[in-house]
């Protein structure tokens, strides 16, 4: 790994290279504000492209002098980083991805700070409103496609998985691209890189010149899952729950790949918002795959989903082991019944305005040790309520994991206590302790601290 540090000046891309001299005041402002902290860690992140390490707080510590300003002139902005990460520049010049990245946490972040989170005209109270700032959030960064027929799948997984995972999720990855099909994730290493770099040989072959490989991520989670080097799009949504959310508004298919604590909380907020009797009859492709190593791991997971939500949970995905070709056939078979479906009633291609999504799934949950012990896991909940309760649990486990704040906070009161009925309990206790015995909590040769514990 490259330790070097770089000082330098760069002037932004994208957007932000055409502004008007009040929305440059904005942006220098801003950025010296309370905002900069943020704005500090999440560039500190994208500069650390490429440096395949889950460790927030130990990035943070090694460049813990890296300094980021943004000077204003007549012409424009320009960015003045001091002790940057060596690993984004070559011969003392920022990589090209890289610069465009960082220009996409400066536009994200202060356009949500000083046009909705800031706005004292902007409420965010009613599921409408959230979705309407999802929406302005991802056309702001220009991820907005009108006019395209659906196109673009979903793949979540995780981003410590073992070699023979990481090397399916790139052939499945392959025959996407093939297929013209676009890819969207996390943005961050394992199976959020794998099918992205599949897919860029797929789309070479085809001749596709435009290929869109999106990334969402959110301010907590990115010092810990930096963007992978092939991310061309790249958006900083507010919290979890809104990065939640443009994923199954921006998705037209989903694939799922073998991963951890954060799959699991994926997995859970997709169900959940399905079983909503309202988006009952709405097609949405959704495979869980992975290469025969990974068949137990599925079962499992089909298992927990039965025990917790229910067979009509299990009804709304398909399993398909080792057969890349078949995952990019059937999201290939999903787009189109998509895309009819959107045509017959008259909904946007680019975004799934139709899909009904309840508060729950859409308040950020910021977790702590009491809201934690109070979550409400019964089994006698209708299914999309306790899958929205379960969804917290598991977004409690990740931040616990990864999120530098709460991390401190468990190292200060010990772990989180998470307690409910016995029988989901013991699957639950079972399900994660697979993750750690598989090493899919953290990266390999990483020991892993549980920040949790199951009360059975």
């Amino acid at each position: 790994m490259n330790t070097q540090v770089v000082n330098a000046r760069l002037y932004p891309a994208g957007m932000l290279t055409s502004l008007s001299r009040m929305e440059v005041e904005r942006l220098h402002d801003a950025s010296r504000g309370d905002l900069y902290e943020l704005l500090r860690r999440c560039a500190l992140a994208v500069l650390n492209s490429g440096n395949e390490s889950d460790d927030a707080e130990a990035l943070l510590a090694q460049f813990r002098d890296f300094e980021i300003q943004v000077e204003q002139f007549n012409r424009g902005i320009r960015l003045d980083l001091q002790h940057a990460p060596g690993i984004a520049f070559v011969d003392g010049k920022i990589i090209e991805g890289v610069r465009e990245l960082l220009s996409s946490v400066i536009r994200d972040l202060v356009y949500y700070d000083t046009e909705i989170g800031s706005n004292p005209d902007y409420r965010l109270e009613t599921g409408e409103q959230i979705s309407n700032a999802v929406f302005e959030i991802l056309r702001n960064a220009d991820v907005i496609a009108p006019r395209i027929e659906p196109h673009m799948v979903v793949c979540w997984g995780g981003h410590s998985i073992a070699r023979e995972e990481y090397v399916y999720t790139k052939e499945v990855g392959y025959e996407i691209g093939l297929r013209r099909m676009n890819v969207c994730t996390g943005c961050g290493p394992g199976a959020m890189k794998g099918p992205m770099k599949g897919a860029t040989i797929g789309h070479a072959k085809q001749r596709v010149k435009s290929g869109r490989y999106v990334g969402l991520s959110e301010p907590g989670i990115i010092a810990a899952e930096s963007p992978n080097p092939i991310v061309n799009q790249l958006v900083i949504l507010p919290d979890i729950e809104k990065r939640l959310e443009a994923f199954v508004r921006l998705g037209h298919g989903f694939v799922v790949f073998p991963g951890g604590a954060g799959t699991a909380e994926e997995i859970l907020y997709l169900l959940g918002i399905l079983l909503n009797p309202k988006n009952a009859d709405m097609p949405f492709p959704l495979v869980f795959t992975g290469p025969s190593q990974a068949a137990a791991y599925f079962e499992q997971i089909d298992q927990f989903i039965r025990l917790t939500l229910g067979d009509a949970a299990a009804a709304r995905y398909e399993i398909i082991i080792d057969d890349p070709e078949a995952v990019a056939l059937a999201m290939q078979r999903g787009l189109e019944e998509v895309r009819d479906f959107r045509s017959q009633v008259k909904d946007a291609w680019y975004y799934n305005w139709r899909l009904q999504i309840d508060l729950p799934f859409q308040m950020p949950f910021e977790p702590d040790h009491e809201l934690m012990a109070a979550l409400d896991i019964d089994a006698d909940l209708p299914p999309h309520e306790l899958a929205a309760n379960l969804r917290r649990a598991f977004s409690g486990i990740v931040a616990g994991n990864v999120k530098p704040r709460t991390i401190r906070t468990i190292r200060e009161r010990g772990e989180f206590e998470i307690s409910g009925d016995p029988a989901i309990m013991a699957a639950l206790d079972a399900l994660l302790a697979s993750f750690v015995e598989q090493h899919r909590m953290k990266l390999p040769g990483t020991v892993y601290t549980p920040c949790y514990r199951v009360v059975t």
